[in-house]
């Protein structure tokens, strides 16, 4: 079956399941094992998820964006503003705040929830300033000796002429460069799409962690169809081939661990993840804290990602 044919049908799934279940609130009912089937079918979908059914929960309307684990994971967060050469990229969020009890500098890419917050935060593709603004406070807590935690959900870096006037593709380099040199602890958590070097410019790190059902990737799906086949409707076959879902990346050793979302995608209970991500922060920065040589050891799993051959 197709990836839209599946989409429908779960889709009409969950609405017969709500209104089976608005029926039975409201007539007082048992309509249990109407409900049984019906949920049945829904553990089935879940059960045999498609790259593109990953794709699709990674871009889910509901789930949790780079603010609302700021809210839930960070305590004593303090945001900060600018990058001291043009203005406040508000696609990027940047402070600095406690997680687990341990002094931790933060910067997230945040989409925005309704439709003026998204023009707002530009759907999460940030601008230059954006970038400069991370390296900013990088640099701030490399001088105060505090741990980097990113919080990546982006389909990419913003690609309009604006963007490249005040240099785009540098400020991208510029922020990898640094966070290669940082002598702190960097964390990065991919919590829904890691597009293209809009993701890379704050993603390099020692540890890497990724939902479930987050994707991270050179290029969107829709991106490299357009390129491979001229036509962003192969954006599925794209998908299928960039190996972008967190079982993956896992596999080929581009992400170190995978944190599980209730079954339906987080924003089902996003709670459980929250806790099991502060978790492995936590955990994750206890350990780094007493790795010696920070940016050789960096550097070095970077340059041993990928296999060749001769």
């Amino acid at each position: 079956m197709e990836s839209e044919d599946r989409l429908i049908k779960l889709k009409e799934i969950e609405e017969e399941i709500l209104k089976l279940k608005e029926l039975e609130k409201r007539e007082k009912l048992s309509l249990k094992d109407a409900l049984d089937v019906l949920n049945e079918k829904r553990n089935s979908f879940f059960e045999n998820l498609q790259c593109w059914d990953r794709v699709m929960l990674a871009r889910h309307a509901q789930r949790p964006h780079c603010i609302d684990y700021i809210k839930n994971i960070v305590d004593d967060f303090i945001e900060f503003s600018g990058d001291r050469y043009f203005s406040d990229d508000k696609a990027m969020i940047c402070g600095f705040g406690k997680i687990g009890g341990i002094s931790v500098c933060i910067s997230g890419l945040e989409k925005g929830r309704d439709l003026n917050e998204k023009v707002v935060r530009n759907f999460g593709m940030a601008h230059p300033e954006g970038y400069r603004k991370s390296a900013r406070i990088f640099k701030l807590a490399e001088k105060f000796g505090v741990p980097v935690i990113t919080f990546i959900d982006t389909p990419g870096a913003y690609p309009g002429i604006e963007a490249e006037e005040r240099g785009q593709s540098i400020a991208i380099a510029e922020n990898i460069k640094l966070l290669f040199k940082l002598n702190v602890p960097v964390i990065a958590c991919i919590i829904g799409e890691g597009g293209s070097g809009g993701a890379l410019a704050i993603g390099v790190a020692d540890i890497v962690l990724m939902l479930e059902n987050s994707i991270y990737s050179v290029i969107s799906p829709e991106g490299c169809a357009s390129i491979l086949w001229r036509d962003a409707k192969y954006a599925k076959n794209a998908a299928e081939n960039l190996k972008l879902t967190s079982y993956d990346l896992k596999k080929m050793g581009i992400i170190d661990e995978i944190i599980k979302e209730p079954q339906g995608g987080i924003h089902e209970n996003p709670k459980i993840v929250y806790n099991e991500l502060r978790n492995h922060i936590v955990s994750n920065l206890k350990s780094l804290k007493t790795v010696k040589e920070i940016r050789k050891t960096r550097i070095n799993r970077y340059r041993n990602i990928g296999i060749f051959n001769e």
